[in-house]
């Protein structure tokens, strides 16, 4: 089990129970049946994964328009290689594709974590 902030869980609750329209799709049209377990809102380090995959060591981030400011940007970058560190990979999907090619970014996912899990049976 990752090590994480305990004071990020009560806001980790919070975002759960109120998802971007995006994060409402991806979890209940795909991650939350997915054959190897996801969380949702995961407390990690000092940051809330918006998805982690423990066996495939794998979050997904999900970015709005708000990502694409240079602060954000920066913001995010630092976030990312928090993650890293620690060992874990991240998958950053863009709201708009969420939107405009949903089964690819199923797919996406799917074949990320294939790849992850196979190597981490190595």
């Amino acid at each position: 089990m990752k090590d994480y902030n305990k004071e990020n869980i009560p806001l980790a609750k919070a975002l759960r129970k109120n998802m971007t329209p995006w994060e409402r799709k991806l979890w209940y049209e795909f991650l939350r049946n997915y054959p190897i377990r996801f969380q949702r809102q995961k407390a990690i380090g000092n940051y809330i994964a918006d998805f982690y995959c423990a066996k495939a060591r794998l979050v997904i981030e999900l970015d709005g328009g708000g990502h694409y400011t240079a602060e954000q940007a920066e913001k995010d970058a630092a976030r990312t290689e928090a993650l890293e560190a620690m060992h874990l990979t991240v998958l950053r999907i863009c709201n708009l594709d969420i939107d405009r090619n949903f089964s690819g970014v199923c797919k996406y996912i799917d074949l990320t974590v294939s790849r992850l899990s196979l190597s981490q049976l190595r």
